[in-house]
């Protein structure tokens, strides 16, 4: 069987979209009708007029694509495809932590489940954090889970940044230490590098280009360089050259590969489509008030 040809079928059958994270596998990013990050696929799910939303990344973004999709069917292809970061913010510690400041806003990052978001007070993804930060109302913000975002913020905000829990990481990004980026600027001296916030504070500070995997994306391909040490997830590089053709890419770090990303495959994405698997479904106490942050961030301009 030609999986790539009846998947396509599947989807038309289904009435179905099929969006996918900039880390997925190549051929599962060829396959998606719209390939993106965190906010960039938040806003596709919000807008899509599809009964069947594929979603291909992690467990997170399931969940905010059918929190603000009520009615309609979201599908997760590999059950077990499951965000470490998010795991690390249980809603019984965001809980805690509004206690402890409770003259503190809360921004949540996207990277988060559904239970955590339903205590955050607006959310954000690495594009617009600092943006959706700035727009609080309260100068003291509890900025949860990724104390290396929350790093980044705090370069760029006058606010008090409180990070929660205090040691928050993405495991992926946080491997890429000082050591492999000063390795790949000699081994290419003429590349430009740009790494993703949740990278460590040192490797930040020593970047040309700090963004999200859209900014960074954007950025290699207005720039009038050609060369470039890409400091995030590896399987981002198979968009770059699609999209920024004759420019070379190098990773800073040849092992920072999401595994829980790469657990989509195009078998268990036709068995999705073709079984109906696996259901994303948030219970609605909980849905209704993760709405009103996620709402929030997709309203701001």
């Amino acid at each position: 069987m030609d999986l790539t040809k009846d998947i396509l079928r599947l989807k038309k059958e289904r009435n179905a979209v099929i969006l996918a994270h900039n880390y997925q596998r190549p051929e599962i990013q060829d396959l998606g009708d719209f390939v993106g990050d965190s906010l960039e696929l938040a806003r596709k799910a919000q807008e899509t007029d599809a009964k069947v939303i594929v979603f291909c990344g992690v467990d997170f973004m399931a969940e905010t694509a059918a929190i603000i999709n009520p009615g309609k069917t979201v599908l997760l292809p590999a059950w077990d495809a499951m965000c470490p970061m998010a795991a690390m913010l249980p809603p019984e510690v965001i809980s805690k932590a509004r206690k402890d400041c409770p003259d503190a806003q809360v921004v949540m990052y996207i990277n988060t489940l559904a239970a955590a978001k339903a205590y955050a007070d607006c959310i954000c993804t690495s594009a617009n954090a600092v943006k959706v930060v700035n727009s609080m109302e309260s100068d003291r913000i509890i900025f949860a889970p990724d104390k290396n975002l929350a790093y980044h913020v705090g370069k760029n905000t006058d606010k008090e940044i409180i990070p929660v829990p205090a040691d928050g990481i993405c495991i992926v990004h946080d491997r890429i230490t000082i050591e492999d980026v000063k390795r790949a600027r000699c081994e290419h001296p003429d590349a430009i590098l740009t790494v993703h916030p949740e990278t460590p504070p040192e490797v930040q500070d020593i970047a040309d280009h700090v963004g999200s995997t859209k900014q960074m994306i954007d950025f290699v391909k207005t720039s009038t360089d050609r060369e470039f040490i890409i400091g995030t997830e590896v399987e981002i590089i198979h968009r770059m050259k699609k999209e920024a053709p004759g420019k070379l890419f190098y990773p800073a770090c040849q092992g920072a590969v999401c595994r829980n990303m790469k657990k989509i495959t195009l078998e268990n994405l036709h068995e999705a489509l073709k079984h109906m698997q696996y259901r994303i479904e948030v219970p609605e106490d909980i849905a209704k008030k993760a709405r009103k942050p996620i709402e929030r961030m997709l309203g701001l301009k």
